[in-house]
Parts: C-alpha cells; sequence; structure tokens
C-alpha cells in the first residue's frame, strides 16, 4: 500500500470520520500559504542576511570591493565638507545678524539724540521769539506814567498772536450763547444770563488747543435752568 492509499483510508473511516491517529502521519508540505507570520524566527531572518551578504563579499571581485568602498569613503568625506561649510555659512549668518541687530540700536540711539536736539532748537527757537515780546511790553511799561501806552500794548499782543499762530496754536474762546463742548470747555459754575439754559454766558478765561491737542480748556459760565 502506498503513502496515498494509507493517507485516503485514514482521512475515510468509518461514517466518514477523520482519523486522527493516521492524519497525524502525513507529511503535508507547507507552502508559503500556510505558514504563520509569527512563527518566523527573525534571528534566522539576520543570520541568512548576513550569509548572503558574507557570500556576496566573498565571491565579488577585490578590486570591486575596494573601488565601492573608496566610493563610499569619498562620499562620506564629501558630506562631512558639506556640513563643515553649512557650519561655517550659518556661523558666518549669525555673526552678520548680531552685527545688524548691533548697528540698529545704535541708529535708534542716534535717532533719539537726533530727535531731543530737534526739540530743544525748536523750543530755543520759540523761547526766543517770545523774548522779544516780552522785551517790547517791558518797554511800553518804561514810558512815563502820562503816556499812552495802548497802542504799543496791543502792538505787543498781536506780535504775540502771530509767534503763538507760527506754532500752530490757536484761541479757545466761545461766544455767550453757544453751547458747551466738555471737550474744550471748563465749566466754572451756573449763573443767571439772558443766554439760553445750558448755554455759555461768559467766558473767564479763553483756552489754546495745538495741533488738535488742547493745551488748557477755556474756562466759562454756564446760564442756569
Amino acid at each position: 500500500m502506498t503513502e496515498q492509499d494509507t493517507a485516503e483510508e485514514a482521512t475515510t473511516a468509518d461514517d466518514g470520520d477523520v482519523d486522527a491517529e493516521a492524519a497525524n502521519d502525513v507529511d503535508i508540505e507547507e507552502t508559503p500559504e500556510n505558514v504563520d507570520v509569527e512563527d518566523i524566527d527573525l534571528d534566522d531572518v539576520t543570520g541568512e542576511v548576513d550569509e548572503a551578504l558574507v557570500e556576496r563579499v566573498t565571491e565579488s571581485d577585490p578590486e570591486e570591493i575596494a573601488r565601492e568602498l573608496a566610493a563610499l569613503r569619498s562620499q562620506n568625506e564629501a558630506l562631512k565638507a558639506e556640513v563643515e561649510t553649512l557650519n561655517g555659512e550659518s556661523d558666518e549668518l549669525e555673526d552678520k545678524l548680531k552685527r545688524k541687530q548691533a548697528e540698529f540700536q545704535n541708529y535708534k540711539k542716534r535717532m533719539d539724540k537726533r530727535r531731543e536736539e530737534e526739540k530743544q532748537r525748536a523750543t530755543e527757537d520759540l523761547v526766543t521769539r517770545i523774548l522779544d515780546v516780552r522785551d517790547n511790553l517791558e518797554r511800553a511799561l518804561g514810558q512815563d506814567e502820562d503816556t499812552d501806552i495802548r497802542g504799543g500794548v496791543e502792538s505787543t499782543f498781536r506780535q504775540l498772536d502771530d509767534v503763538l499762530t507760527a506754532e500752530n496754536v490757536e484761541v479757545i474762546n466761545p461766544e455767550p450763547g453757544e453751547d458747551v463742548d466738555p471737550t474744550v470747555h471748563q465749566v466754572l459754575a451756573n449763573v443767571e444770563s439772558e443766554e439760553e439754559p445750558g448755554a455759555i454766558a461768559d467766558v473767564h478765561r479763553p483756552g489754546y488747543e495745538m495741533a488738535d491737542k488742547v493745551l488748557r480748556e477755556a474756562q466759562v459760565t454756564v446760564s442756569e435752568d
């Protein structure tokens, strides 16, 4: 009886049941479909790869192997040189950045100093023009008591207004009856007046603004309800 007959007999027992003992004796050749991946020993695979590599090196031409090794060394040296070059460029860029930062800080200091100097010069110019007004007032007051100094004072007053106008200074001097603007008017008191209730009755002291900025609010009284 052949092995095939034995296997068939083992697998076709009474009532078609499989004979387990006979089945164990059957040698089934495993195919890739029967292989369980979890049963693969990685150490065995690594060993096969290493052996294949050793076999390749052993069977290869020594001169060819030497050329390959030389090429690998050359590539390695080239990579090292490229890394050194990149490191050098990085250091150079970092130095340039530090220099630019230092130059910018110095530029800011120069600009701050220049603005301060310009501010000082503008203040000096304003004070110089006001001194001329003061000199004119002093000369007017130095006249004899019987001398009419009104004309001189009016001339000096106009000179002062010219100085303020040149500095973009405007007078806040509302007329009686105008509405109160809390942004430019300071209400001192509510008084009896012929004006409408809540309207400006009188101006106690004018205000001033410069370049749309209120330097001093105008002090006013308001007509009471």
